[in-house]
C-alpha cells in the first residue's frame, strides 16, 4: 500500500514538473468552429422566446410597452397624494395607475374597483413587472380599495415591490411584505393591450 502511495506521489511530481517546464504538448484543434454572425445569434435566441414567457403571446406581454409604462411611473416618484386627483402633479392611487397606463394609450378603468374588474385576473405566481396589484383599504372593508403597479417580483418568496400613490407618502415604492400591505393583498390583474 505504501509503495503505491509513493509511486503515485512520484508520478504526480514528475508530471507537475513537465507542466512547470512547459514540456506538455497542447492538442491542436482539428475542427474549426464556423463564424456565426451577430444577426444569426439573435435569430437563434428569438426562436426560443417561448421558453421565457409563460403562455407566450396569449398574454400580450410587450416588453417595450411595459418599459415605457414603468419609466412613466418612475418619473412621478415623490408626486403628492390628493384624493380624486388624476395627475400629473398630484394623484390618488387609481388616478396614478390610470394616468400612467393612459400615457401608453391603454384604458384600464377609472377607480381601483373598476381596474380590478376590467383587467385579466392572474395568479400571484404569474405576476410580473407592470401588472396591477390590489389591496383593501381601511375604508373599503373586504373589497378593493387600493391599487399599484408591480416593479419587481421575487419568484421564490412571491413578494414584490410596487409603485403607487400612498395617502401618507405620495407616489412611492413599497414592498408587499410590509405588514399593512401583506395583510391587505387582494389580487393581481394583467392589462391586455
Amino acid at each position: 500500500m505504501n509503495k503505491k502511495i509513493i509511486l503515485l506521489a512520484l508520478l504526480m511530481l514528475l508530471t507537475a514538473g513537465d507542466f512547470a517546464n512547459g514540456k506538455v504538448r497542447k492538442k491542436r484543434a482539428t475542427v474549426q468552429k464556423p463564424k456565426i454572425e451577430l444577426q444569426e445569434r439573435v435569430d437563434e435566441i428569438d426562436n426560443y422566446d417561448f421558453l421565457y414567457t409563460e403562455g407566450g403571446d396569449d398574454l400580450n406581454y410587450d416588453v417595450i410597452t411595459i418599459n415605457n409604462i414603468m419609466d412613466e411611473a418612475m418619473s412621478h416618484l415623490g408626486a403628492r397624494y390628493r384624493s380624486g386627483s388624476k395627475g400629473p402633479s398630484a394623484f390618488d392611487c387609481s388616478g396614478f395607475t390610470s394616468y400612467v397606463f393612459g400615457r401608453s394609450n391603454m384604458e384600464i378603468g377609472c377607480s381601483s374597483r373598476d381596474q380590478y374588474a376590467k383587467n385579466m385576473p392572474i395568479s400571484r405566481s404569474e405576476m410580473q413587472r407592470g401588472d396591477l396589484v390590489f389591496f383593501t383599504s381601511p375604508g373599503s372593508g373586504r373589497s378593493v380599495g387600493h391599487v399599484g403597479i408591480v416593479v419587481d417580483v421575487d419568484p421564490l418568496t412571491q413578494t414584490f415591490s410596487f409603485i403607487h400613490a400612498s395617502s401618507s407618502k405620495g407616489v412611492t415604492i413599497t414592498n408587499s411584505s410590509e405588514g399593512f400591505y401583506a395583510r391587505r393583498f387582494v389580487g393581481v390583474r394583467r392589462v391586455l393591450q
